[in-house]
């Protein structure tokens, strides 16, 4: 069995990512890929390499430090290892090419991948809890958007989602109390959502022509639509740690803007 050592500041995945596609244009090969990774150091270099030097193999490192990668080509000349700088290379290109230096730090492009699977997480979880399902979960959200129907909770709690917050909402029904989960999380994390009882108006009338429904009825009726604001307004005002944001002719990602703001001036505070 021949050894592939990979060499890494950070974990080494990509690198071992990349050396396993190459390795799929070669059959029947006995190959083992060995991760060395967090090398961070001169005596992390030695500490790795002489795993690399008591069982000889080939030498894959993805190193930004040039002093580290200097010293891992130097080990390896010496004790008659190959190596491939599967990294230096394109960041020199790139240098020339964007007319920028590197800044050399370990473990970026994990932190990006990183912050990748967080917001595929929050999606899933925004999903999951869209439109008052699961309320049993709300203590796990980031934010629980409240509003009555057609206030835009679930456009926003997806645009959030995308920016990595797990988003929660829950309607808003007249007439209805509101689930009791609502009220036994953190009350900073809710927003209360208010929206112009004319635009309303029109935005449920639309809904309703758009899905072949008659629009003559109490869900666009204005005098209806003008006692479910009034009820928000009341519940609103009755917990003074949410957060209410009128969305009338604000765009959803305006609108986001607002929350993500008052949020990171809720986590510093």
């Amino acid at each position: 069995m021949k050894t592939i050592y990979v060499l890494s500041d950070s974990t080494g995945e990509t690198a071992e990512r990349v050396i396993r596609a190459a390795l799929s244009q070669f059959y029947d090969e006995n190959v083992r890929v060995h991760r060395l990774f967090k090398v961070r150091s001169q005596a992390d270099v030695q500490q790795a390499m002489s795993v690399a030097i008591h069982e000889p193999g080939m030498i894959v490192y993805t190193i930004v430090d040039h002093l580290l990668a200097e010293a891992v080509e130097r080990v390896a000349e010496e004790a008659g290892l190959v190596t491939v700088d599967l990294l230096s290379p394109l960041i020199y290109s790139l240098s020339r090419y964007l007319g920028a230096t590197s800044l050399e730090k370990p473990g970026l492009l994990h932190r990006i991948d990183t912050d990748y699977h967080k917001r595929i997480e929050a999606v899933n979880f925004t999903v999951k809890h869209d439109d008052g399902q699961e309320t049993r979960n709300l203590h796990k959200a980031d934010l629980v958007l409240v509003g009555v129907s057609r206030s835009s909770k679930t456009p926003l709690s997806m645009y959030l989602a995308h920016k990595g917050y797990r988003v929660a909402n829950v309607p808003l029904v007249f007439g209805i109390a509101p689930p009791r989960e609502l009220f036994e999380i953190d009350q900073s994390k809710i927003v209360g959502l208010l929206i112009d009882p004319k635009r309303l108006v029109e935005i449920r009338t639309s809904r309703l022509i758009n899905m072949r429904q008659s629009n003559r009825g109490s869900y666009n009726d204005y005098h209806q639509v003008e006692e479910e604001l009034a009820a928000c307004k009341q519940l609103y005002r009755q917990h003074s740690d949410w957060f209410v944001l009128n969305i009338t002719n604000k765009s959803v990602e305006e609108a986001a803007s607002e929350i993500m703001r008052r949020m990171d001036i809720a986590i510093t505070q």
